[in-house]
């Protein structure tokens, strides 16, 4: 179990299994894709880094973001 609590920009606790909404266009590294503001991204996954989560979108699996771009849904 984690000793660290992981919150979004907003400050909000985030947990396993949440969904976050994305606050600013991010280009994926590595691909020419870009998610746009705005973005669901369901059933997170936390990191052992406080300030990243794991997700997949449609688009792009297996993707890591910081916490600090996102707000709990």
């Amino acid at each position: 179990m984690n000793d660290f609590t992981v919150k979004d920009s907003h400050g909000t606790p985030l947990a396993d299994g949440d969904s976050v909404t994305l606050i600013k266009d991010l280009k994926v590294k590595g691909t020419s894709e870009t998610l746009k503001r705005g973005t669901l991204v369901k059933n997170i996954r936390l990191t052992s880094r406080p300030g990243e989560i794991e997700c997949n979108t449609k688009k792009v699996k297996g993707l890591v973001l910081r916490t600090e771009f996102l707000k709990k849904a």
